[in-house]
């Protein structure tokens, strides 16, 4: 069965060669494109089961960040920030001739779309936030600072998983072996050494531990361009990233946006579960 989507690249405005997936979708489509945007140690496989669900109706395009997955790692890492990589996409949005579209974010994809909106507000037709908004809690941070960087690689595909469990399984109480695996084969891949690893570059975590970097400031400000675009919020129901506070400022400064928790998962969803893929088809089919 042929893959869903075509890998392509496009060129940086510093050289770099980045990877995204395009979904064609059907070709006398009028519905409007969607752009998936992963997390901070994601990459395009995360998006795999919700874009094959998507393009059956429009054309999906799922982008990699620059020292993710098949996309170049950068030579400066100082370079691995929110506004870097909002520059980025901007620039395939331009070459493809993009205007408007539907966005999917999943944490750091969710901080570049509120980025996106302040810079050219009235381009997005709907969003859905993974997990995330305008203020971003401590304890998460320090949570992911605690591993992102950290290099750690495994002999197995089963290792590579209990690893993952023990680091993740407060996010994750009821996976079991098999979705751990699924995970890690999402986020990791086979080394030249045979060794399984991490499927970016350890440098994302350098800019990372620097204030302002990780979440930039004054998001309410970005949050507010979108007020009046129709919005899910999916957040999990443990999750240390985004309290049940500010899901409800969200909600009072934009009346549009709906809320699914997820239940027994932290961050973030993966967007898998079935609350969530419902909500998500439900609020992109009334957007058009």
């Amino acid at each position: 069965m042929a893959a869903a989507y075509e890998d392509r690249y496009w060129t940086s405005s510093d050289g770099l060669t980045l990877h995204y997936r395009n979904y064609p979708g059907p070709e006398a489509t009028a519905k409007l494109p969607v752009l998936c945007m992963h997390g901070l140690t994601r990459n395009a496989r995360d998006f795999g089961a919700l874009a094959e669900a998507l393009c059956t109706t429009r054309r999906v395009i799922v982008t990699e960040m620059r020292g993710r997955g098949m996309s170049d790692y950068a030579k400066d890492s100082d370079t691995y920030s929110p506004l870097t990589y909002v520059g980025d996409v901007e620039k395939l949005l331009a070459e493809q001739g993009i205007e408007r579209f539907a966005v999917v974010g999943t944490s750091m994809g969710g901080l570049m779309t509120m980025l996106m909106a302040a810079a050219k507000p009235g381009r997005m037709s709907a969003v859905v936030m993974n997990d995330i908004g305008p203020e971003v809690e401590a304890a998460g941070l320090a949570r992911i600072s605690g591993y992102v960087g950290q290099g750690r690689s495994y002999p197995t595909w089963v290792h590579a998983a209990r690893g993952l469990a023990e680091a993740h399984g407060a996010a994750f109480p009821g996976y079991d072996l098999d979705q751990w695996l699924e995970m890690a084969k999402r986020t990791m891949v086979v080394s030249q050494n045979g060794r399984i690893v991490f499927d970016y570059d350890m440098a994302i975590a350098e800019p990372f531990a620097k204030p302002g970097n990780a979440a930039p400031p004054n998001l309410w400000l970005a949050f507010e361009a979108l007020t009046g675009v129709p919005m899910l919020l999916v957040r999990g129901g443990l999750s240390d990233l985004l309290t049940a506070d500010t899901v409800k400022q969200m909600g009072a400064r934009n009346p549009k946006m709906t809320t699914v928790t997820v239940p027994d998962v932290g961050h973030a969803p993966t967007l898998d579960e079935p609350e969530a893929r419902a909500a998500i088809l439900a609020l992109l089919d009334a957007a058009e």
